[in-house]
């Protein structure tokens, strides 16, 4: 499995715009095969920066997912929304277990 997860600061004028970008490309990954779990999450103490989380089934699934239609129209409206920072990592995960 892997694991995507990671930082995305936006322009602060612009914030109602990335949630609805955000909403958008939740509703369509989620639908894509090999897509475990698939969420943005806004900060409270910084409202325009969002942790973004994401399980993969293996890298044939999360290549499709970055050429997949709606990640392209996503990439689109992020820079018409203006990101000020991106930090997003992909790492390989082990046995899920519960705690």
């Amino acid at each position: 499995m892997l694991i995507v997860t990671g930082i995305i600061e936006v322009n602060p004028d612009r914030i109602s715009s990335a949630q609805v970008a955000a909403v958008k490309m939740m509703e369509e990954t989620r639908k894509e095969t090999g897509c475990y779990v698939y969420e943005f999450s806004q900060q409270i103490e910084a409202p325009h920066r969002f942790r973004v989380y994401e399980e993969w089934s293996d890298d044939a699934a999360l290549e499709a997912h970055s050429n997949a239609p709606h990640m392209m129209a996503f990439r689109e409206a992020l820079g018409e929304i203006g990101v000020i920072s991106r930090d997003v990592v992909k790492f390989e995960a082990g046995e899920k277990k519960s705690l």
